[in-house]
C-alpha cells in the first residue's frame, strides 16, 4: 500500500522559493494510521508465522501505538493486551478517547505504575507478564524493533528520489531510522524530535549505518504531549491554508519546525523538501478534553 504526495501552497514557500511535499501516511489505513501501519506490519506476520494468538505491547494513555495495535489485531485475528503506565488511569480509562476506543477494539488492560513501567523491558517483567497472560507476541513501546524499521524502509519509494530533504517526527527513534536506511546518497534526513533532550541521537545511532540525518531538538514544546497556543494556533491556520489536519504531539510539532527554520533560510532557495505524515489524528480527541479543563483554544477537527 503507498500513500500520496500532496503539494503544498503556502504564501511562506513561495516567497522562500522552496519546495514542500508532505507524504500521506496518516491516509493508509482509516483506524491503523501512518507510520504504526509500517511499524506493525512485519510484527504481525512475524506473530503469525510463529502461530501467536495474542499481541502484548505497551503505551501511555494518549497512545498512537495503543489504539493502532489494537485495531490491528482485530483485523488480524489476535487477541491484544495493553501494559498502560499509570496506574491511576483503571477508574478513569473509560473517559479517555483513546484507551476506550482500544478497549472496543478488543484490547484489554494491565495499569501499572509509572515505577513498574521503567521495567518494561527486563526479562523478568516479561517472565511475570508471561505468568499471568501466556505466551504472547511482545511489540516494544512505540512499536520500534527491527522488523517495524524494515516496514519503515518502505516509506520513501523511487518516486522520491527528486527531494533534497526528507523530514520527520520521532518519538522511539524507528521510523526516522527506516527513512535514513533507505533515503538516497544526495538526501538527507531531519528527524523532528517530540521529546525533550538530544538522547535521541544515541538510539538512532545504534539501528542506521549512515550519517546522513540530523535529529531537530529545538521544537519539542516542552515535551512529549506538551503544547501551546502558539502550536494549537499554527496548527488549525495550517489546517485552513491547506485542509491537512496535523496532531499536536508529532506532525504538528515537525511542521512548525520546519516552517520556522524556511522562515530563517535555514534551506537554499530551489531546496525540494518532503515531509512524512505519520498520522496520530485519533490523540486530538484526547488532547481536545485537556485543553479544554485548562481553558486553551482548541485544535479543529
Amino acid at each position: 500500500m503507498q500513500s500520496i504526495n500532496q503539494f503544498i501552497e503556502h504564501p511562506l514557500l513561495a516567497e522562500k522559493q522552496v519546495t514542500l511535499v508532505i507524504k500521506r501516511e496518516d491516509l493508509l489505513h482509516p483506524f491503523i494510521s501512518g507510520n504504526k501501519y509500517r511499524k506493525l506490519k512485519y510484527n504481525l506476520l512475524a506473530a503469525q508465522a510463529e502461530n501467536q494468538h495474542t499481541i502484548l505491547t505497551f503505551g501511555g494513555a494518549y497512545s498512537n501505538h495503543i489504539a493502532a495495535t489494537a485495531y490491528a489485531a482485530k483485523e488480524k485475528g489476535f487477541k491484544a493486551i495493553g501494559v498502560i503506565r499509570g496506574e491511576e488511569l483503571e477508574s478513569s480509562w473509560k473517559t479517555n478517547a483513546t484507551l476506550k476506543k482500544a478497549y472496543d477494539d478488543g484490547m484489554r488492560f494491565k495499569f501499572i505504575s509509572r515505577s513498574d513501567y521503567r521495567e518494561k523491558e527486563s526479562d523478568v517483567f516479561i517472565d511475570d507478564l508471561r505468568n499471568e497472560f501466556g505466551q504472547f507476541y511482545l511489540v516494544p513501546e512505540g512499536g520500534t524493533n527491527d522488523l517495524a524499521i524494515k516496514g519503515c524502509e518502505e516509506i520513501i519509494t523511487k518516486k522520491d528520489k527528486e527531494f533534497d530533504f526528507i523530514c520527520s517526527s520521532v518519538g522511539t527513534g524507528g521510523t526516522v531510522s527506516g527513512l535514513i536506511k533507505s533515503s538516497f546518497l544526495h538526501q538527507k534526513v531531519l528527524g523532528f524530535s517530540a521529546l525533550k533532550g538530544g538522547f535521541l541521537n544515541d538510539e538512532i545511532e545504534k539501528l542506521v549505518d549512515n550519517q546522513r540525518w540530523q535529529l531537530v531538538t529545538d521544537y519539542y514544546f516542552g515535551g512529549y504531549a506538551k503544547t501551546s497556543e502558539e502550536l494549537i494556533h499554527f496548527i488549525n491556520t495550517f489546517k485552513e491554508i491547506t485542509s491537512i489536519p496535523l496532531d499536536p504531539i508529532y506532525t504538528g510539532k515537525m511542521i512548525f519546525g520546519l516552517f520556522d527554520m524556511i522562515k530563517h533560510d535555514t534551506f537554499a532557495v530551489g531546496t525540494k523538501i518532503m515531509a512524512i505524515h505519520t498520522g496520530g489524528l485519533q490523540g486530538i480527541a484526547g488532547m481536545n478534553s485537556v485543553l479544554k479543563k485548562k481553558n486553551l483554544p482548541l485544535l479543529n477537527i
